[in-house]
């Protein structure tokens, strides 16, 4: 436990790093995918691909919905410091590159199909279906335009973030999500996630 935790500090430490770095970089014109790589990759991962646990991956995720995030991040709508000292330096332009450089990486890959437990991907199956995850979110969970990938995102910050929508603690841009997360029992979310994150390996 305690080298757990010793590597999470490292990371964090990894992610101040990067945020002292940052305010010099927007000031630069450098190339966004160099800036991704000194502002963004210390926590979120090599190509956007996160290996930290509750962070997210951002590789594949639409631009339009990188863009609508960082936004409600600068302005203080979503609460999280670090990402907020990010963004409070960004201009409109800052934000539109790195959205769209986000937008251009490709999604982190399906894993095999070992090891998955079938009950578990047949109870969030279900749930998805009942809740119509897939009427927003697409068929395949890919996300688009203002709506985010969920497929191959690391499933502990999917049920993070469900369990932050669900109690009212993370708001959107529209209330969609947490109207969407009302009569779903907590025992039911880690499912949920599991067959959302896991999904692209199911089929």
């Amino acid at each position: 436990m305690s080298s757990v935790i010793a590597s999470l500090s490292q990371r964090a430490a990894h992610c101040v790093a990067a945020l002292w770095l940052c305010a010099p970089l927007f000031a630069q014109a450098q190339n966004v995918a160099e800036q991704f790589k000194t502002v963004c990759q210390s926590c979120h991962g090599e190509a956007g691909v996160s290996q930290t646990a509750l962070i997210p991956s951002l590789a594949g995720q639409p631009s339009f919905y990188a863009v609508t995030q960082l936004f409600l991040f600068r302005e203080g709508r979503r609460a999280n410091s670090l990402m907020t000292a990010v963004a409070k330096g960004m201009s409109d332009s800052d934000l539109r590159a790195y959205s769209e450089y986000i937008g251009t990486l490709p999604p982190p890959p399906a894993q095999s199909m070992d090891g998955l437990n079938a009950d578990r991907m047949s109870r969030g199956a279900k749930l998805a279906q009942e809740h119509r995850c897939a009427s927003c979110h697409g068929a395949d969970f890919s996300g688009g335009k203002q709506v985010a990938r969920l497929a191959t995102q690391r499933e502990d910050y999917l049920l993070q973030t469900l369990r932050e929508f669900q109690s009212g603690k993370r708001l959107g841009y529209t209330t969609a999500m947490n109207e969407t997360l009302v009569g779903l029992k907590d025992d039911d979310l880690p499912d949920l996630a599991y067959y959302l994150s896991n999904a692209p390996r199911a089929k």
